[in-house]
């Protein structure tokens, strides 16, 4: 039996279809808010323990750990890592998964893509495109009318109310 669930999943990795390619227009260019690179020291010695294992080392927290799963104010939700803007309140929805999810990003210019395959299946993967921090995955089954769901990392992220100033972006 286990032989044969073997081999379903091994025809299904290779029968399933690609996911669409997601392209994105903006107008942001990438010289806005260049890379930046720092040591594993460097983000170890600025990061919580936590926090360093699920932006660099692309741990997942808990589903329902996350304190911005309840956080219902209207503000920016920022990378934990190096502060660039990646959602906004006004895009944060309940999915009953566990993590904060949005329907989109602020700006696609601030997200990196690329396909990830630890579950077999293969899913979409997104970091901040300034730092290389894992936030989530992207999935089709959003609201409508884009009916994305961008499912993210608490621990990826900080919450900033409006009317508060923006962390001054890392460097």
């Amino acid at each position: 039996m286990e032989r044969r669930m073997f081999l379903r999943s091994l025809i299904a990795l290779f029968a399933w279809p690609a996911a669409p390619s997601r392209s994105f227009a903006t107008d942001a260019s990438p010289t806005d808010y260049p890379p930046i690179h720092k040591s594993e020291a460097d983000w170890r010695a600025l990061l919580e323990p936590a926090r360093y294992r699920v932006l660099f080392e692309e741990d997942t927290e808990r589903p329902f750990t996350s304190p911005l799963n309840n956080e219902k104010h209207a503000g920016t939700f920022v990378c934990a890592a190096c502060f660039l803007p990646l959602f906004s309140s006004k895009n944060k929805f309940d999915s009953g998964t566990g993590w904060p999810s949005f329907t989109q990003p602020i700006d696609t210019a601030h997200i990196g893509m690329k396909k990830d395959f630890k579950l077999v299946l293969p899913r979409t993967e997104y970091h901040c495109a300034r730092c290389g921090g894992h936030q989530g995955h992207v999935f089709d089954d959003g609201p409508a009318p884009r009916g994305e769901r961008w499912c993210n990392n608490g621990l990826a992220l900080v919450f900033v109310a409006e009317g508060d100033a923006l962390p001054a972006l890392r460097t």
